[in-house]
């Protein structure tokens, strides 16, 4: 993390990609929810609290998955991938708008955490700063989406990010750079699905990774879908025996917590199964507006009391750049990321595929 003395300063080193990229500045306002399909299905993020160094290894017939956390900051957890649906949000809707966009993401603070339902407090600033250090050092190493070839892909969930401030110490705003293999899957909009802005509500780990399974794989089916207990331990990544793992699915289907999904368990024999269907198919989202992000339900969006920062500071959509810097940024074609998108071939899926228990 490098601190800038004040807006649009770039002290970074000549071979940081803010260097050769073209920024797109978060201008505020609502912004649809949305999620990225491969991040909804398999398992790329630890869905406990603690710190997790152990290693996710998933593989199936024709996909490997390979997730490591670095000791000092551990793993990207599931609430930190809440930076990433955020981002995907606001990058769809800027395409909506016709605004150019690109994987040098410039915001504040307050416009991110008001984005995904949380309080603007100084506990909730650092905590971002927190979730930023995890996306930055957890490695993943995958085959989704890297051609006819097997090939293995290595990235980080950020690349870089940096902190905007004065010589005084008062954060105005934040940057930070996406990967690439993250940016263009959130161009492809058949890569892309809008979510329940209740999600963010969620508290549980295992109940928010179920959910974007249940928005992935059953959608608006009336039937459904069907999964074997055994293959979403796997799919999820969890380190929890299967018994235990079993027994808070359990749990969460006689708490049915998910928005717009019902949740039974059935059983055939020794083998137990989840169905989940959609509850109302007129309640499960779809890519038309919704409702804003709202809070996370807490009494009110509230401060810690401390000076002004920049979660404080920039309420409305404002931001520390000036007006003409932000169309510049949001204008000019940023030809790297977006060129390489222009040609590739799009996938044309539902909200939901047919299959049973795919992995």
């Amino acid at each position: 993390m490098v601190l800038s003395s004040k807006p649009g300063t770039e002290p970074a080193s000549r071979d940081s990609e803010r260097n050769r990229l073209v920024p797109f500045v978060v201008i505020g306002g609502d912004a649809r929810p949305r999620d990225q399909r491969d991040l909804m299905e398999r398992p790329f993020f630890s869905l406990s609290k603690s710190r997790r160094t152990t290693p996710i290894l998933y593989a199936t017939a024709d996909v490997e998955v390979q997730v490591f956390g670095m000791p000092e900051h551990g793993m990207a957890t599931i609430w930190d991938a809440d930076v990433l649906i955020w981002a995907a949000s606001q990058l769809v809707e800027a395409q909506n708008r016709g605004l150019r966009t690109s994987r040098f993401v410039r915001f504040t603070p307050y416009q991110l955490l008001r984005g995904v339902g949380r309080s603007t407090g100084n506990r909730q600033y650092l905590l971002l700063k927190a979730a930023l250090s995890r996306l930055q050092s957890t490695v993943v190493a995958t085959t989704i989406r890297t051609g006819p070839h097997w090939r293995r892909q290595q990235f980080s969930w950020i690349n870089e990010w940096e902190e905007i401030a004065t010589r005084t110490g008062r954060v105005e705003g934040m940057e930070f750079v996406l990967p690439e293999w993250f940016y263009r899957s959130i161009l492809d909009r058949a890569l892309v699905l809008t979510i329940d802005p209740a999600y963010f509500r969620l508290t549980g780990g295992i109940e928010r990774w179920l959910y974007r399974v249940a928005r992935k794989h059953a959608g608006r089916q009336p039937q459904g879908w069907l999964f074997e207990v055994a293959h979403l331990h796997a799919k999820s990544g969890s380190l929890a025996r299967l018994s235990d793992f079993a027994l808070d699915l359990r749990r969460i289907a006689l708490r049915q917590p998910l928005p717009g999904y019902r949740l039974a368990i059935e059983r055939d024999g020794a083998t137990e199964r989840l169905r989940i269907r959609p509850t109302n198919s007129s309640t499960v989202p779809v890519d038309r507006p919704v409702d804003r992000i709202g809070t996370s339900g807490a009494g009110g969006i509230g401060t810690s009391g401390a000076a002004l920062s920049a979660h404080q500071a920039h309420e409305g959509g404002a931001t520390p750049w000036p007006a003409d810097q932000i169309g510049a940024a949001n204008s000019d074609s940023n030809r790297e990321s977006n060129s390489s998108s222009v040609a590739r071939e799009r996938r044309t899926h539902g909200a939901g595929t047919t299959r049973r228990g795919a992995p």
